[in-house]
């Protein structure tokens, strides 16, 4: 980084508007950190490129609320807060008297979030600025549309600081593009960021002030350890001579600051002599010891073969099948993130839902990102017993839906082809098979759902959840009608194509009605 000597730009998120905002009256606007904290409650949302940058931002923003020590120091101390609407106008306050050098992104001795021990590598290793972004990122060899990372165009400064944000806490795993001979072999054995491969659950409320109060909580550790850079600070940090030995984050500003990557950014001007970034570098960063009480308050728990696991993202299986664990974990924890929001005020505050459960994961591959998923789900304190049965009883009714589709799917396939080779039979089932619409057709009736138990419940219902489950069953089940019936025009209109229509269809209704299919698919009104 020395080659620019004095030319070098001086870019400090503090002051410079960096975060994508959406205000109370729905503009769209850009803060820096000082301004985001101090007009919190004024803005909307954060409204970043995608899910996962605009979790890391959050990280980021609730590391300096601990750091400046604008967090609650107890559970009552929190309620009382989210109840008054506390300012975090004091985080901001904090910001503004922090030592600017320990701030600039492109300081030569302590760059903002990177590793300065990196430099002497830059000028064989660095790349094009996409490996720093996640989605552009692929194996670290390559991006997701095949352009190699030796492209070099450059990235503004703003959006560089929020990719690295997100590195810092969903990289994925693998070989990082960097030689060790001179820094030590373990430079290039990419750990996987705490984030990634569990669901993230923020609690977000009308504001983004309070989002932030939601999110924080009593923190535990000593000290104020807020991780500006690798080379500053009080952290001992690793080297990359052996293999990194797992360490316990001293407080909450540690670890949501934490470096979960070894970043270094190449600074460059602009056409208009803007802050930019032309060349960057990744290699090994932190590895945590995380604590699962104290450090993911936010998981929520299913049961797996493995045992009882962290929510994860899947490939295979829709986030919102399994909103009901987000529910049952306000429910049952004892301490913790749902214990409190358990204990929020049951006063409503406008129409609709008065806090949202936003879950976010990232789908990978190995060491390939794969894509964002995400979802929102209604809450109300009051409710949270009615929502986790409509989420729970939702996902039942659809999974016993797509299953029936399934059956039909096999009834078709064998009555058609009665004598097909086995190698076939795969192809030939998934001709006939509706759970390949039905799925993601089913999710909007699902939230649909929760929003109709939150309305309900609002008018004092004693039972808001029986008449919009029904609805909902009657919805998915003309909707698999009509995938089932779409499959099977592929039948060839003879008899066996008609035997087969037939079969599959009654298979299908006889699902609909059998003992064993739940409650609301059953009866007349199912059928309307």
């Amino acid at each position: 980084m020395d080659d620019l000597a004095e030319q070098r730009p001086r870019w400090d998120p503090r002051y410079q508007p960096c975060i994508p905002t959406v205000t109370l009256d729905g503009a769209v606007a850009h803060h820096s950190l000082c301004a985001l904290l101090a007009e919190a409650d004024a803005l909307s949302t954060i409204n970043c490129t995608t899910p996962g940058e605009t979790v890391a931002v959050i990280e980021y923003l609730m590391a300096i609320c601990f750091a400046s020590k604008t967090c609650p120091s107890s559970d009552e101390e929190w309620r009382a807060w989210n109840v008054a609407e506390h300012s975090l106008s004091g985080a901001s306050d904090w910001l503004t008297i922090q030592p600017d050098q320990e701030w600039d992104l492109f300081s030569p001795d302590a760059p903002l979030g990177q590793n300065r021990n990196l430099a002497p590598e830059m000028p064989e290793s660095g790349t094009g600025p996409a490996q720093l972004v996640i989605e552009h990122v692929g194996d670290y060899s390559q991006h997701f549309d095949h352009h190699h990372l030796e492209r070099g165009d450059t990235l503004p400064a703003a959006d560089a600081f929020r990719a690295m944000l997100t590195q810092h806490v969903y990289a994925p795993y693998g070989r990082a593009r960097i030689s060790g001979k001179n820094l030590g072999a373990t430079v290039t054995n990419l750990a996987a960021g705490r984030l990634l491969g569990r669901i993230r659950v923020v609690a977000l409320g009308r504001t983004l002030g309070e989002t932030l109060r939601l999110n924080l909580y009593p923190s535990e550790g000593t000290g104020e350890s807020f991780n500006t850079s690798w080379t500053s600070g009080s952290i001992e940090r690793r080297t990359f001579a052996v293999k990194a030995k797992p360490r316990t984050p001293e407080n909450s500003a540690d670890l949501h600051s934490a470096l979960g990557r070894s970043v270094l950014l190449h600074p460059a001007r602009g056409a208009h002599g803007q802050a930019m970034v032309d060349r960057v570098l990744i290699g090994a960063g932190e590895v945590l010891e995380l604590d699962p009480e104290r450090d993911l308050q936010d998981a929520a728990y299913v049961d797996t073969t493995a045992g009882r696991k962290p929510l994860r993202p899947s490939p295979s299986r829709a986030q919102w099948r399994d909103a009901h664990a987000l529910y049952g974990a306000v429910m049952e924890a004892p301490t913790g993130m749902y214990a409190r929001l358990r204990a929020l005020p049951h006063e409503r505050k406008g129409p609709g839902a008065p806090y949202q459960m936003w879950a976010v994961g990232l789908l990978a591959n190995k060491t390939l990102p794969v894509a964002w998923t995400q979802g929102t789900y209604p809450f109300a304190p009051a409710l949270t017993r009615h929502l986790h049965r409509a989420s729970y009883r939702g996902s039942k009714i659809a999974e016993y839906i797509a299953d029936s589709l399934r059956r039909a799917a096999v009834i078709a396939s064998e009555t058609a082809y009665p004598a097909m080779r086995a190698a076939d039979g795969s192809a030939q089932l998934a001709r006939f098979d509706g759970r390949w619409e039905f799925w993601p057709a089913a999710s909007v009736p699902f939230y649909s759902l929760l929003d109709e138990v939150i309305d309900a419940g609002a008018v004092d219902d004693d039972d808001p959840v029986s008449a919009p489950l029904v609805d909902y069953a009657c919805t998915l089940m003309k909707a698999a009608r009509a995938h089932l019936a779409h499959r099977l025009d592929s039948l060839p209109p003879n008899d066996r194509g008609n035997r087969a229509r037939a079969r599959a269809q009654q298979r299908f209704e006889d699902d609909m009605n059998s003992d064993k299919a739940p409650a609301e698919l059953r009866g007349e009104t199912a059928h309307d």
